[in-house]
């Protein structure tokens, strides 16, 4: 878990990224023009706080006293009207003000994280893999310890190794357990398979009652047959005692998808997972490019499966989120986003904190706290509709480097009393953030947060991370396709995994 110390010809970053970066499943966007003034804003200042400080203008802007800054700069320029960041302006000069607000000791449970395999030559096929998209972005060009050449993919796909996870996740950030995700792709090509995400489970998980890292098997769908998914998911708990399936509706040879609603394919799928004894199901939905069918993103499905299979926990990864949709008060007539979720499950009767489906935040805070009048119609729709016991922390790290500016922002977000009042939404307290920071996925994954959290005080991680205050070199790099034509080889990708 060694970081390398960061190329002072680089530009110094805020610690609070606010960037065009996608997680390459949606088209980036140019940041909003209110945005961008904030960030400027924030960074003009920069030069002047540091000088009060005394210390540099990188080390001011890496610090909590910079994210606070950046943060105040937001609420100056989109006002407090739906949302506010609770920074008090004295945290701009008094670190303890901004610890106060931006640090904590909550559990974080990342319930959506990645990373590649970098020791086999997955990216040697034939067919378009995932690494033509990597290699493109700003990631695949840290500096690594590494044999192969400057410029090679294998150089680019190191940058995406277990080593920088772990980094980045678990040093970079406060994150105390976190689930490494299944990734898309047929299994000769895919990016990560299940016995290397259990190496990484078995280096990081050295101690018995402090669970750090939970792993999810990749069941194919529409992409094999009934018989090979029943043969594959047996396999996958009797082998690797995996702690989910994660599935990708949008993805199938015959490029429609499946629904979780299908008997063939989705409902097959509920039904021999939990008979399995493994009833919790990640499964993606939202994020939408054009390549994808639209009947397959979309969440309408997830009511009536759900109703179905109520043995089972259905975590909508994204929570049906669409980058391309502007989120606002809940519309019932909605045929894409959030709302596609939330009306799903409300017609299936599935009510405030009961039922079987749980919101999930991956990609989606990232986006909107951008927007902090999006981001109050989103978070506050969500805990409206599935009560505070059912929304999940996710980022969907490593794509977006370490996702502490994400733990931050989210620790100083309020919902304001007037969207409060106009839209029904509840007050974001310490309470709901502790619950849904990390309490929930605990609940969901059925273990004891209060023993977790004593045991990880002493645990391997915990030392490192004390060792790492000695020197720690964050990169506060975000990684990701920033433009369309960085985004387009990753949609070559997807249009050759649809047939």
């Amino acid at each position: 878990m060694s970081a390398r110390k960061a190329d002072p010809d680089v530009a110094p970053r805020f610690s609070i990224k606010l960037d065009s970066t996608t997680n390459g499943e949606y088209a980036p966007k140019p940041l909003a023009a209110k945005t961008a003034l904030a960030l400027k804003l924030a960074e003009e200042a920069a030069g002047d706080h540091a000088r009060k400080h005394g210390i540099s203008r990188r080390e001011f802007m890496e610090s909590t006293c910079g994210a606070a800054s950046v943060l105040l700069a937001m609420n100056q320029v989109y006002g407090c009207a739906g949302s506010t960041y609770a920074v008090p302006r004295s945290s701009v000069h008094d670190s303890e003000a901004a610890d106060a607000v931006l640090q904590g000791d909550e559990l974080i449970f990342d319930v959506q994280t990645h990373h590649v395999a970098a020791d086999r030559l997955w990216w040697e096929d034939e067919r378009p893999t995932l690494a033509q998209f990597l290699i493109d972005t700003p990631q695949a060009r840290c500096e690594v310890p590494t044999g192969a050449a400057r410029g090679t993919t294998a150089q680019a796909l190191a940058c995406f190794d277990q080593d920088h996870y772990l980094k980045e996740v678990f040093l970079d950030s406060d994150t105390d357990i976190a689930v490494l995700s299944a990734l898309w792709g047929a299994p000769e090509m895919n990016a990560i398979r299940v016995d290397e995400m259990a190496r990484t489970r078995e280096r990081i998980s050295k101690m018995e009652g402090a669970p750090r890292l939970l792993i999810q098997g990749h069941v194919y769908g529409k992409a094999t047959t009934p018989e090979q998914n029943a043969e594959q998911m047996h396999a996958l708990v009797e082998e690797f005692q995996i702690d989910a399936w994660k599935l990708y509706p949008v993805w199938s040879p015959d490029g429609k998808g499946y629904r979780m609603d299908d008997n063939a394919t989705g409902a097959r799928l509920l039904e021999h997972g939990s008979k399995l004894g493994v009833r919790t199901f990640a499964i993606h939905k939202g994020l939408r490019v054009p390549v994808m069918p639209e009947a397959a993103t979309d969440a309408l499905d997830i009511g009536p499966a759900a109703l179905a299979f109520p043995n089972t926990r259905i975590l909508v990864y994204h929570s049906a989120y669409d980058s391309e949709h502007k989120e606002g008060p809940y519309d019932p007539n909605a045929t894409t986003g959030v709302d596609t979720l939330i009306r799903s499950c409300e017609d299936a009767g599935l009510g405030k904190n009961k039922g079987n489906v749980y919101a999930e935040l991956g990609s989606v805070w990232r986006e909107v706290m951008k927007d902090p009048e999006q981001a109050a119609h989103v978070i506050g729709k969500l805990i409206k509709c599935f009560g505070e016991d059912r929304v999940l922390w996710g980022t969907d790290a490593i794509w977006y480097g370490s996702p502490q500016d994400q733990i931050m922002a989210f620790r100083a977000f309020q919902i304001s009393e007037e969207y409060q009042e106009k839209f029904g939404y509840p007050a974001l307290t310490q309470q709901a953030k502790a619950k849904i920071f990390g309490l929930n996925a605990a609940a969901v994954y059925e273990l004891d947060s209060v023993t977790i959290q004593k045991a990880q005080k002493w645990d391997p991680v915990a030392k490192a991370r004390e060792e790492y205050k000695n020197d720690p070199r964050p990169s506060h790099a975000t990684y990701g396709p920033r433009t369309r034509r960085e985004l387009l080889g990753l949609q070559k990708i997807e249009r050759a995994l649809h047939g």
